[in-house]
């Protein structure tokens, strides 16, 4: 029987995202006492080959990310709405149980983030 700890020949579970930061980071503490900082990331999604030759805006998706690394928790302290970030993770889904009933959410759970560009300061 295979070791639950050894990953499967050729199974990778590898995230990279670079997109602008949507809002503030917030840092939360579990009922466990744990810290965490949770972001979400806006990041242009690649044409398809559907949408090729259409002239609408780029869609983007909008990734719920969370880092339990107490140095990424360090960073995030800051970055400011916009900035432009590399995330480098794993997708995790989470399950738990709320007031209506079972819940899971998908999320990067990052590893090393690093600001690739500060937001545009706009004109006010």
């Amino acid at each position: 029987m295979p070791d639950p700890a050894e990953p499967e020949e050729g199974h990778r579970n590898e995230v990279v995202l670079v997109g602008r930061l949507a809002g503030e980071p917030e840092t939360r503490e579990l009922p466990s006492g744990t810290l965490i900082v949770t972001f979400r990331l806006v990041v242009r999604r690649p044409p398809s080959r559907e949408r090729t030759g259409d002239a609408r805006s780029p869609t983007v998706d909008t990734v719920d990310c969370v880092a339990w690394r107490a140095d990424v928790r360090r960073h995030a302290a800051g970055w400011q709405p916009g900035d432009v970030l590399e995330c480098h993770g794993a997708l995790r889904r989470r399950f738990w149980r709320s007031p209506t009933g079972a819940a899971s959410r998908t999320e990067v759970e990052a590893q090393r983030v690093r600001r690739v560009a500060r937001a545009v300061a706009r004109a006010g």
